[in-house]
């Protein structure tokens, strides 16, 4: 099989398991982990399709053709290893950016970010895993913000056992009534809004309200 097939299965997950399941059998978990493992440890592969890819993956298990307890141990695994790998490369590159004098560098902002991760890190992490894109960037800038390993993976486990057990178990439940499995697509990506507008509008009023800080203090009244 060439590179393009197999890429055009991968991201159409939600319509290639079962001809997948057919023609490598047990093969697929394996599949699955990879493909989990490279969305969420490898920043070239964020378009990877994780959430559909466990929802469906819940609605085969429902139907018998996978095992439900077999399939979230082997993805939880791979989304904690994913991360784990992402965070070290993220803190390799850190640590050069702490030791060296880049001109391209904004060095208060990197502090800034620090100091970010130091503070909310544990809920970034966690939240990041609902959020396509941000989660495979999440654990790369806990790395190279120089978050501890130990808090990091705390919160790494947590958000990994949360994001695959929910969504397994939303797929094992809800993935073979029709009208969810023949609008799946539209419906991940009101999921994906309904959890991208929350985080977007709270940055919006944190820059609107240090907005308003800063002209007050501008401008004392008199």
């Amino acid at each position: 099989m060439e590179f393009s097939q197999l890429l055009s299965l991968v991201l159409h997950i939600d319509k290639s398991l079962e001809t997948m399941l057919l023609a490598y059998g047990p093969w697929v978990y394996a599949v699955l982990f990879v493909i989990v493992f490279a969305e969420t440890g490898l920043v070239v592969f964020p378009f990877l399709p994780g959430d559909t890819l466990l929802f469906v993956g819940g609605a085969f298990c429902a139907n018998g053709a996978m095992h439900a307890g077999l399939l979230i141990v082997l993805l939880v695994l791979a989304a904690v290893i994913g991360n784990t790998v992402n965070y070290y490369v993220g803190r390799a590159i850190g640590q050069q950016v702490y030791t060296r004098n880049y001109r391209w560098l904004d060095r208060k902002s990197l502090e800034k970010t620090h100091a970010f991760f130091d503070k909310h890190g544990g809920k970034t992490i966690v939240i990041a895993r609902w959020l396509p894109v941000v989660r495979t960037f999440a654990p790369f800038v806990a790395g190279v913000s120089g978050m501890s390993l130990a808090r990091f993976q705390i919160y790494n486990v947590t958000g990994a056992m949360f994001w695959v057990v929910v969504l397994v178990m939303a797929g094992y439940f809800f993935g073979n009534i029709p009208v969810i499995r023949d609008h799946l697509n539209t419906i991940v990506l009101i999921g994906v809004a309904a959890a991208v507008v929350p985080v977007a509008l709270g940055a919006v009023w944190r820059f609107v309200a240090k907005f308003r800080k800063g002209g007050a203090t501008d401008n004392p009244s008199q």
